[in-house]
């Protein structure tokens, strides 16, 4: 009987796992994860449940008898700390082995660590320390206006806490959006009475303090660090799989050796649409890749190109987000900024390559669609979203 094993119970893995047993697979399926608690969805964690707005439950991919019902073979709790391509074997740090005849790498990607103290934003233990702290702390500060950082600076000013966010860059979220769009987030946190504080960096970060770079020091009941995530690409490396900014795989999420394939945030795929290696750290990303990952486990025909994908809530803005703005050369606006009611579109040589939807709803497929057309646009055709 074949076995298959999956190393990281995210939201990848467990989707790959049920996407298994939908295809019709019915071999021995096994999924590892390192934390003690079964699959869960991140976005609520710097969202709704950050705020107390959802239920624990609801952040689960799975009802808890959803595995052994299936049964898929689920560990967790457990670190993967070896892989032997050889062998065709796992190793756990508990000091068992789990032998496999196909494997799927969705092992994720962690905080970015800064040194001294402070709080970090991945884990649903993460997620709920920083919100029982919410609870008493009057000063917060952020470092890194990030998705991630700005999505917690809201859930602060919306708990009635007084908010500093500390940023190396420009504006806000400078290098995923560029200077124009960072500045709508910046005005947004500013409006809500969020102290930003770009062009400098916290030089030491202590338990009730941060000092920054000019030598001022911010008083903090609560320092929150959010400045990216590196890939946890370590058992790959070492197993000598090829290894870019993640684990690099071909269109089909295979990766050098035909027994492995990768998804979610740790995997780096040849993207047919941008011709190019392309790692997405966002939460489509894991939804649809571990599918993708377990049908082409299967021999099926698969072609990864899903758009990048992302979206966020911060105070009464929503926003979606499509595409990737590398090497653009214009940004067109559509519809009222000021308003926060909007689209833009980020174009490079006339062709759409990404666009964002700010309040404005069931645009996405259209902006997905001309994103994969390719074709020349005249900017003053583009769509508003508005009927």
């Amino acid at each position: 009987m074949a076995r298959y094993v999956i190393v990281g119970a995210g939201l990848a893995g467990a989707k790959a796992a049920q996407t298994l047993r939908e295809e019709g697979f019915d071999g021995e399926v096994v999924l590892i994860g390192a934390e003690d608690e079964r699959p869960y969805e991140r976005p609520p964690l710097s969202k709704g449940y950050l705020q107390g707005r959802s239920e624990r439950e609801a952040i689960f991919v799975h009802e808890p008898g959803w595995y052994a019902d299936h049964a898929v073979e689920l560990h967790t709790g457990v670190a993967a700390t070896r892989l032997d391509l050889a062998e065709r074997v796992v190793a756990l740090a508990d000091g068992t082995v789990q032998p496999y005849d196909r494997l799927l790498l969705a092992t994720g990607a962690t905080p970015r660590r800064l040194p001294g103290a402070g709080l970090y934003l991945r884990t649903v233990a993460d997620s709920e320390a920083i919100r029982e702290r919410l609870t008493t702390a009057e000063r917060v500060v952020v470092i890194g206006a990030s998705w991630i950082g700005l999505e917690t600076a809201a859930a602060a000013r919306q708990a009635g806490r007084a908010v500093t966010v500390v940023e190396p860059e420009p504006t806000a979220l400078h290098r995923a959006l560029g200077r124009e769009l960072g500045d709508v987030f910046a005005r947004l946190h500013r409006s809500k009475g969020v102290d930003l504080r770009f062009g400098v960096s916290a030089a030491e970060i202590g338990e009730n303090a941060v000092l920054l770079d000019t030598g001022e020091r911010l008083e903090a009941d609560l320092v929150v660090v959010g400045v990216g995530v590196v890939p946890e690409t370590g058992l790959a490396r070492e197993a000598g799989l090829d290894v870019g900014r993640g684990v690099l795989t071909d269109a089909a999420l295979r990766t050098s050796h035909p027994d492995v394939h990768a998804a979610g945030d740790v995997a780096e795929p040849f993207h047919p649409l941008y011709g190019r290696p392309l790692r997405v750290e966002h939460w489509a990303n894991a939804l649809h890749g571990g599918p993708a990952a377990a049908r082409s486990m299967l021999g099926m025909d698969v072609t990864y190109d899903l758009v990048p994908y992302f979206f966020t809530d911060q105070y009464e803005l929503g926003m979606e987000f499509s595409g990737d703005v590398a090497g653009h050369d214009q940004v067109v606006y559509r519809g009222s900024v000021d308003d926060l009611e909007f689209i833009a579109y980020w174009l490079r040589g006339g062709r759409v390559v990404a666009g964002m939807n700010v309040n404005v709803w069931d645009v996405v497929d259209d902006i997905q669609e001309l994103i994969r057309s390719g074709r020349v646009i005249d900017p003053t055709t583009l769509p508003s979203g508005r009927s």
